[in-house]
């Protein structure tokens, strides 16, 4: 729009009439609002003097909508008018008419709010804080001014605090000294304006104003006067975090001594005192330590704090009829609107919680001293008290779950064991809220009981019928809302799928009628979460398809006819639609023997279904399912039309939905392949053709598999057979070629060439061929990768085995030739070949083939390190098949041998590791030379070379494993040993006999295992870094072994991520010199380690203790060191984010010159992709401080976060991370 036309408006604006005014204000606001809005210096003049104006309008619509006007103009208009503006609205707040201060506030609050560039920030705190200062200080102000001039400071102090570092102390001594005024609501505005001066003040002002505030605190003053300062407190460490752990030495004791101290009228002096308390427990976790006993025995006392109110009514009373209802309701009778003392319970609670949340190493001790009280405290007459201590109580329980993964199940001191214990008296005290009117009360105890199972499953098998009376009248009583009843519904989702199904058969009848009411309700949420209990409820009802006492039959109907009417309705919302088809599908596999008859009008219902896309994905799921079931449903009705109609999702774009039809198909074919046409068979093998490649190995896998199954069906044709060998045959032998291919692909493939050498349709001598050919180098790919070369030679090998032992022979035979033949065969074939004669003979006794251990053994001799690699690899293999024959040929040659000596130690383990991982390989073992093994073993223990160390640590690991009795209290022994390198040696072994599944080993390992971790102590950098790695392995397969010895062993693990200068040399390499730090490796597996302790023994690392100074120094070191502190910062923000926000301040700087490095301009690309890396990391890190409840409380944090989004690169990158 042009200036004339923006002029006409102001004109109107001008106008007497109000609503022409109100409208010539509105249009402004649209023209401000465009992107493309340009002003000169004139046209700006005339806008800020009109907008001005405007404020003071008389219609109060029109002073509104210039508010709104300022929000656009202040980044449209240069820096001198917003100045200009700002100091205007400042002076009519100070010293203009009463009626026009309200808006000048806003107005005021409303630029400083948009203001985004730190320059004019800086002349606008320059030019105005003086004059704020003057209207909070200066003599004869009125009570409103001060109080208007303290939001502003507040609001101006919160966006730019830290550019206003020279006024610092001016504005600190004008606070302090407000602090004391009789007007209370000034006092509550100082104690904000203060809180958000104390983020950005030095130290020694920070000093300073705690000091004041304390010794305030200690002087007699009036009771309003010591509230404040109490309030001061609390704000203070609220703002600063961490930084006020200095002070509390100070002040808690005498926050405790006022609030036991107080006169029994003061409840806000307790309440305010206690929120102070919580407020150190989550900024200060680490200095705070010293008064968590003091400040939880203060907590419990107050919880209970009702000074005016007597409950005689004994909890343990407690009946499971319902005839009590009014008895038990008489507690809420009670009411005084003076009674204030509910704060006080409810600032208990809130204390309480913060422990819970920030000190996981006091569990135990919870549950012996709070967690009764807790229970008690359930039928708490006031409801917001009720719900804070419901809510403490679930803190509690979900602070179990985040350690419960190391704690060992019958230790009587561990929190799972103490809250087995107390699930008596909690189901007792949930029972009687359950009978409340509240609603409020009902949805809290429901929330209470849902923690509870997914903390500890199974602990209410003896108490369900007590619950079912609650839930029945939750889902059935005509006041209960959606809510209420959801609460209820996703409860008994839980509780079913978490115990065993008998213990619900008594109460089906009881709870069947309120769920499939729930069934039927409007509300889609209510009804969506009774269908997903429906769904558990069938595998109640019939938990195994043998016969069982539990009569189901009377209820099938019932479901089925409940189900079928939300299935066959189409106007409802997709979530009921996706919980209907799923808990259908359930009813169909599970009581399809009893539904004969319903079947054709069911199943065509799911088929129409699969045709919608928003819904197709589920249906396809279930019918999964249903085919999946031992029951075999007929579902001759719909069979052709559900194959034709998956066949065709093979070819969409949705991959889930490729997946889930795989899978669905799969299971089809092995139920009903007798009923589907052969020429189906045929043309899912054409679209199985496209989906394997190495891009999507999941999808792979699972075609492949499909593959498998549609050769081995009895229908499967000649032409089928032969569509596979020329459509699928070629994409396999592709693939086989990638070097991304293992896992479950890799065994898909490996049955899909038996599968193929099984079938009449192809020759074994061919597909041999095909493989062995596709092992040679390619002249557009080049040679093959390493992995590629295994998968031929595993797939050569399970082909041999399926064809027969004649075709296995014949091939071990010309596999020798190739090694034999001295002519012109080249490196590659050998490799392959010893690889394949390895797989082989793992999986099948080679030995009838004449001195193929000395054949083998020749190519020892290859200059080529792969060929040597490779003959190791056979003959370990090779002994497998058969054990007494290869062994002591092995043991022999590594006597007599000492050139060959490591190829021969890697064959012998994996002998040894093919042995430990099953049983009857143990015996197999054990009466086979093990006693020469370990001598010879021992005797490689100080070989300088860390290669032969690390197998021979393995090989000793894996026979512990077999031999725990014999080789534990051996190694033991070498942990004192003179040589540093059998001290690493056998702490590593102990680091491969810890292995996931249970063991012989534990029991025996459990009390010995200090002597190995101790090592961390050891005076040789890589016996240390070996007990580190010893105890990252335990940590994460068997925390239990450890959980007594961390007390010790953490501020040893957390000394060696500190970087130590007598590890760091410098090697002169003539025209330059080269830093060498030998301590990387061992800080890396430190930080590494404490990431695995935050997963399995949460309660015993104290986080705060390990954030400074440890983690800070982690996250400035080097790159390998960086990551995996990145990793662990955002762990600790998800599981301790009290502890994370505490330090938050400190974490900001090291990240910033994290995300920010560049790489030098002449770096290689690895190192320009390694800071990429590292970048990407630091923003994930960044992110999950990000979602921390409080953040924002950090000013560097936030300064952080702006500067981030400014970069448009890092922005990108910070958005993308995100969205992971």
């Amino acid at each position: 729009m042009s200036t004339i036309a923006i002029t006409s408006i102001l004109e109107k604006m001008t106008g007497k009439d109000k609503d022409y005014r109100y409208m010539a204000t509105s249009d402004l606001l649209n023209e401000l609002s465009k992107d493309g809005f340009k002003a000169d210096i004139e046209l700006e003049m005339k806008l800020s003097h009109v907008i001005l104006q405007q404020l003071e309008d008389v219609s109060g619509d029109v002073s509104g909508l210039a508010v709104k006007c300022l929000v656009p103009l202040v980044k449209k208009i240069g820096e001198e008018r917003v100045l200009e503006m700002s100091n205007r609205l400042c002076d009519k707040l100070l010293n203009g008419k009463d009626q026009h201060r309200d808006i000048a506030s806003i107005a005021l609050k409303t630029i400083i709010s948009e203001v985004s560039t730190q320059t004019l920030a800086q002349r606008i705190l320059i030019s105005i804080s003086p004059h704020l200062i003057s209207g909070i200080t200066g003599s004869g102000k009125s009570i409103e001014i001060k109080c208007e001039s303290l939001d502003i400071l507040c609001d101006l102090l919160h966006r730019f605090g830290n550019l206003m570092s020279k006024d610092h102390a001016d504005l600190l001594g004008a606070l302090l000294s407000q602090l004391n005024v009789n007007q209370a609501s000034v006092r509550k505005k100082t104690v904000s304006c203060i809180a958000s001066l104390s983020s950005c003040l030095s130290d020694d002002l920070l000093a300073k104003a705690t000091a004041e505030v304390v010794q305030l605190l200690k002087s007699i003053s009036k009771p309003e006067i010591t509230r404040t300062n109490i309030q001061m407190i609390g704000a203070i460490s609220r703002s600063v975090g961490y930084r006020f752990g200095v002070y509390l030495r100070e002040t808690v004791p005498l926050l405790i001594q006022y609030c036991t101290s107080a006169s029994e009228a003061d409840e806000e002096l307790r309440e305010y005192s206690l929120q102070a308390l919580e407020s150190f427990l989550l900024r200060c976790p680490r200095d705070i330590s010293p008064y968590c006993d003091d400040i939880l025995n203060l907590t419990l006392s107050y919880l209970s704090y009702d000074p005016n109110f007597t409950d005689s009514m004994d909890e343990d009373t407690d009946v499971e009829g319902a005839d009590e209802e009014d008895d038990d309701e008489s507690v809420n009778e009670y009411t005084d609107d003076e009674d204030c003392s509910w704060k006080v319970r409810r600032a208990a609670a809130k204390c309480l919680a913060a422990i819970i949340i920030s000190r996981p190493e006091m569990l135990s001790k919870m549950y012996l001293e709070a967690c009764p009280k807790l229970i008690e405290r359930f039928r708490e007459r006031e409801e917001n008290v009720k719900m804070d201590v419901f809510n403490t109580f679930i803190e509690l329980l979900r602070q179990t779950g985040n350690v419960k993964k190391g704690q060992i199940e019958y230790d009587k001191s561990s929190p799972q064991f103490l809250l087995k214990h107390e699930v008596p008296k909690i189901v007792r005290s949930v029972n009687r809220q359950l009978r409340e009117k509240s609603i409020k009360t009902k949805v809290g105890a429901f929330s209470v009981l849902k923690e509870l199972v997914v903390v500890l499953p199974e602990c209410l098998t003896d108490h369900i019928g007590t619950l079912v009376i609650g839930i029945e009248k939750a889902l059935n009583d005509r006041s209960s809302t959606s809510n209420l009843k959801i609460e209820a519904l996703t409860f008994t989702r839980l509780v079913f799928a978490s115990h065993s199904p008998s213990a619900f058969h008594p109460y089906v009848q009881d709870l069947l009628s309120p769920i499939l009411s729930a069934v039927a309700e409007r509300y889609y949420k209510v009804t969506a979460e009774a269908l997903r209990v429906c769904g558990e409820l069938v595998h109640v009802l019939r938990p195994t398809f043998e016969t069982c006492a539990f009569h189901f039959v009377s209820y099938v109907n019932p479901i089925y006819k409940a189900i079928l009417a939300r299935l066959a309705n189409q106007d409802q919302d997709q979530e009921v639609k996706e919980c209907a088809i799923s808990c259908m599908s359930l009813v169909i596999s599970t009581f399809g023997d009893n539904l004969q008859h319903d079947l054709p009008c069911c199943l065509p219902i799911l088929v129409d279904r699969m045709g919608n896309e928003i819904t197709r994905l589920t249906t396809v799921k279930a019918f999964a399912a249903v085919a999946s079931s031992p029951l075999r449903v007929d579902l001759s009705c719909v069979l052709e039309q559900v194959v034709s109609e998956l066949t065709a999702f093979l070819r969409k774009a949705n991959r889930a939905l490729r997946q889930a039809t795989l899978g669905t198909l799969n299971s089809l074919l092995v139920a009903y392949g007798g009923q589907i046409s052969s020429s189906s068979y045929e043309v899912i093998v054409v679209e199985l053709s496209t989906l394997i490649s190495d891009v999507d190995l999941h999808m792979t896998a699972l075609a492949l598999e499909l593959c498998c199954t549609l050769m081995t069906d009895r229908k499967s044709s000649d032409t089928v057979g032969l569509t596979i060998k020329q459509k699928v045959l070629p994409q396999a032998l592709i693939l086989m070629r990638s070097s991304l291919l293992q896992g479950q692909a890799l065994q898909a493939l490996q049955r899909f060439f038996a599968s193929l050498v099984q079938s009449a349709n192809t020759s074994f001598d061919v597909l041999l061929d095909s493989l062995l050919a596709s092992a040679k180098p390619s002249p557009q790919s080049g040679g093959l990768s390493k992995q590629a070369v295994y998968s031929i030679a595993q797939c050569v090998a399970v082909l041999c085995l399926a064809a027969g032992d004649h075709k296995c022979a014949s091939t071990v035979e010309m596999l020798k030739g190739i090694l034999t033949d001295n002519g012109n065969t080249n490196s590659a074939k050998k490799h392959l070949a010893l690889l394949c004669l390895g797989e082989i003979g793992r999986r099948k006794d080679i030995s009838m083939h004449a001195m193929i251990e000395n054949i083998v053994i020749e190519s020892f001799q290859s200059p080529l390190e792969e060929i040597k690699s490779a003959a190791s690899f056979a003959l370990g293999n090779i002994a497998v098949g058969n054990l007494s024959k290869y062994l002591p040929f092995i043991l022999d040659q590594i006597d007599n041998q000492q050139k060959k000596q490591y190829l021969l130690l890697h064959s012998l383990k994996e002998v040894i590791a093919r042995q430990s991982s099953d049983e009857a390989g143990h015996t197999e073992l054990q009466d086979s030379h093990i006693d020469k093994i370990l001598s010879l073993l021992f005797n490689h223990c100080e070989s300088e070379e860390e290669g032969v160390r690390n197998v021979v640590a393995e090989c000793l690991g894996k026979i512990a494993l077999i031999e725990p009795r014999k080789l534990i209290p051996a190694l033991k022994m070498r942990t004192t040993s003179p040589a540093a390198f059998t001290r690493a040696t056998v702490v590593i072994a102990v680091k491969y006999s810890i292995v996931e599944r249970p063991e012989k080993i534990d029991e025996i390992i459990y009390p010995e295992i200090s002597s190995f971790l101790m090592l961390i102590k050891d005076s040789d950098r890589h016996v240390r870094r070996a007990a580190v790695l010893a105890l990252s392995t335990a940590a994460h397969n068997k925390p239990a072994l450890i959980k007594g010895l961390l007390p010790e062993m953490l501020p040893l693990l957390y000394d060696e991520t500190v970087v130590k200068q007598e590890l760091i040399r410098t090697v002169d390499l003539g025209p330059f010199k080269h830093t060498v730090d030998d301590g990387l490796e061992i800080r890396k597996a430190a930080f590494e380690c404490v990431d695995t302790l935050l997963d399995s023994c949460l309660d015993q690392v104290n986080p705060s203790s390990f954030m400074v100074p440890y983690l800070f120094s982690g996250l400035s070191d080097h790159y390998d060191v960086k990551m995996p502190c990145h990793l662990i910062l955002s762990k600790l923000s998800d599981k301790c984010p009290a502890a994370v926000l505490a330090v938050l301040d400190s974490l900001v700087e090291p990240l910033e010159k994290t995300i920010n490095h560049k790489p030098k301009l002449d770096a290689v690309k690895q190192e320009v992709d390694r800071n990429e890396d590292m970048v990407r990391s630091a923003l994930r890190a960044i992110a999950s401080l990000s979602r921390i409840s409080g953040g924002d409380c950090s000013m560097k944090f936030k300064m952080l976060m702006n500067n981030l989004t400014n970069i448009p690169a890092l922005a990108e990158k910070y958005n993308s991370v995100r969205s992971e």
